[in-house]
């Protein structure tokens, strides 16, 4: 066997035979560089300078947030819809047949404008009719009147035409209410927001035509629980937001509580208005949220939402003590604004967890990381020393270059 090798040897060519001993010793040194000792690759990797290695703690990164005491104004978010703030139905008190319809849905109109017309011809002539008698009746009266005073006839002659007079008056009066009644007309100021008949329709008395609104001020009732009602006054300011115009604002003040409660639901109805030019681009039966400022409490304690876990009853929190997550039951009062008052478990001053804290374990360590910081990552690396995989990946394939260049 050695001879057949020394043959290999001797029959190979100078340039052939060197090219393969760079070859071996290369690959050599690569074995011999990747064999360092588990001393050497715990401290690259998971030493005291390590952020996630296999032989250190893992550092969780977390945003903070600090406890503070505040002035917080305490609020309640009702939902309501819009309403005009007076709505009458426009009703026939005359039967017949509508000759003509002159407003529709959208339509602007004035007190006393026409908005239908009954046909009422056999009602003029019952008018032409009953002046007829009542011109008849008023030259009997006279004439009767000259007669008494000459004698001439009884005081019961002269009271029966008198009251004849009378009763032809009342008539042409009815009559002549009666056919005024033939014009539908608008009770108010506002728009048309219903017409339920058509030209030619049939109507009798009491039938429904219109409905007519007063769109200068809407209002939202608002049910209110009876107890926050006792901390609202007439006049206060209430912000509204409408869902149909993106959430968009509207200022609104309270226009009267009223005096009772439901008896079921406990809430009492608070009516808010809103004025001005705002009524210009809403409409009734949008829905609206009001939130109501009840009572202000100064030097309150506060923490943000997002920073407390837990359902109800169960609530905490964690704060960040010596780098080291410490959990703590809190208890807290209602959201507002993002933001919650603490009655217990908290001082002002802690440094509590408000991003990352679903990672976060009792006594883990954590990293403290800026919101959206550009430059977070770099001063994470620096904090941490946490070794470039990266570069430990490239490093192999930067001696194999080598190699290949040698071997060429």
């Amino acid at each position: 066997m050695p001879v057949f090798l020394t043959l290999n040897i001797v029959i190979m060519r100078p340039t052939l035979f060197l090219k393969y001993s760079v070859l071996l010793l290369a690959t050599a040194s690569l074995a011999a560089c990747g064999s360092d000792s588990p001393d050497a690759a715990a401290g690259g990797r998971g030493g005291p300078g390590g952020g996630r290695g296999r032989g250190g703690p893992e550092i969780t990164p977390v945003e903070i947030a600090v406890v503070e005491r505040v002035t917080m104004a305490n609020t309640s978010l009702v939902t309501g819809l819009l309403e005009p703030i007076r709505t009458v139905s426009v009703n026939a008190q005359l039967g017949g047949a509508l000759l003509e319809v002159r407003a529709e849905e959208g339509t602007r109109v004035r007190a006393g404008q026409l908005l239908a017309q009954v046909d009422a011809r056999e009602l003029e002539a019952q008018v032409r009719a009953a002046e007829a008698a009542l011109t008849f009746a008023d030259a009997t009266a006279k004439r009767s009147a000259e007669l008494f005073e000459k004698q001439i006839v009884t005081a019961a002659e002269n009271e029966r035409d008198q009251s004849a007079l009378a009763s032809a008056r009342a008539t042409v009066s009815q009559l002549r209410t009666r056919l005024e009644f033939a014009r539908i007309e608008s009770p108010i100021d506002g728009v048309v927001t219903a017409r339920f008949v058509q030209s030619g329709d049939i109507v009798s008395a009491n039938t429904r035509l219109f409905t007519v609104s007063d769109l200068s001020t809407l209002v939202v009732r608002l049910p209110v629980s009876e107890l926050e009602v006792s901390q609202l006054r007439t006049g206060a300011t209430v912000d509204l937001s409408v869902d149909a115009l993106a959430g968009a604002k509207f200022p609104g003040r309270i226009r009267r509580i009223f005096p009772t409660a439901d008896s079921l639901t406990r809430l009492v109805p608070v009516e808010v208005a809103i004025t001005g030019n705002s009524t210009s681009v809403l409409r009734p039966g949008y829905t609206v949220r009001a939130t109501l400022s009840l009572d202000t409490k100064n030097d309150a304690l506060v923490v943000p939402t997002r920073a407390v876990l837990g359902a109800s009853g169960a609530r905490s929190v964690f704060v960040i003590r010596d780098g080291l997550a410490e959990r703590r039951a809190v208890r807290v009062g209602a959201d507002v604004d993002g933001r919650l008052e603490v009655f217990a478990g908290l001082n002002s001053g802690d440094t509590v967890i408000v991003a990352g804290n679903s990672l976060v374990r009792e006594g883990g360590q954590v990293r403290i990381v800026d919101p959206l910081a550009p430059d977070a990552p770099s001063r994470a690396a620096d904090a941490t020393a946490v070794p470039d995989t990266e570069a430990a990946i490239r490093a192999p394939s930067a001696d194999s270059a080598r190699l290949a260049r040698v071997t060429q």
